[in-house]
């Protein structure tokens, strides 16, 4: 997975527009790693806009994560599933997916850390890092001591997720994650190209 900005859809927090259009918005503007999130439509729908979503990444040569959907990330062919701890185990979704499909984990515990990386999962998101309303089973944050915890210990790659904004970015990578989400900071944007570009001007001297 590329090293750097690791950017996630979230419609309800996009000013109206659809997911496809806010992931087109971000591919023009040069995000390499891009998960495909939504809590709110049925699988159908889901399947539908993931459909169009894949062909554009593999047009624009980006990473292509899809949440939960296991069976989904198959179909499509995606590089990537990320799960969260109420999802299915690492060991099984590996059965399933194999070796072709990277699989990622929600982590808010350095036990979760520690397991994940024993069940073989090939990246951990590390998070909240701070408060975030982008989820309905909202989780404390866990604060920069986690993050700290995970780059020291864990060796497979981390990405820091949770309430990270422009304000906050420097903090987060004092501590030199592999990846940085940003969720509505992207895709709350007015101008989102602009937004990633100053994301990418910030996180230059790190990358």
């Amino acid at each position: 997975m590329p090293k750097g900005l690791y950017a996630i859809t979230a419609e309800n927090f996009s000013n109206g527009k659809n997911n496809i259009t806010v992931v087109k918005e971000m591919l023009d503007a040069g995000i390499k790693v891009l998960q495909y999130r939504d809590k709110y439509k049925t699988k159908l729908e889901k399947f539908r806009q993931c459909e169009i979503i894949r062909r554009l990444t593999l047009d624009y040569d980006v990473f292509f994560i899809i949440n939960d959907d296991i069976d989904m990330a198959l179909s499509l062919q995606s590089e990537g599933v990320h799960l969260g701890q109420d999802d299915l185990p690492i060991i099984k979704a590996r059965e399933i997916v194999g070796d072709d499909i990277a699989i990622g984990i929600s982590t808010h515990l350095p036990k979760q850390a520690l397991l994940a990386v024993e069940n073989g999962a090939d990246y951990i998101g590390v998070g909240p890092i701070y408060k975030t309303f982008t989820k309905d089973n909202v989780v404390d944050p866990v604060g920069l001591e986690y993050l700290d915890f995970c780059v020291k210990n864990i060796k497979i790659p981390k990405v820091a997720i949770g309430g990270i904004k422009l304000s906050n970015l420097l903090e987060i990578y004092k501590y030199n994650p592999e990846n940085i989400c940003m969720v509505t900071e992207i895709t709350a944007s007015g101008n989102i190209e602009f937004t990633i570009k100053k994301i990418k001007e910030t996180i230059n001297d790190y990358y």
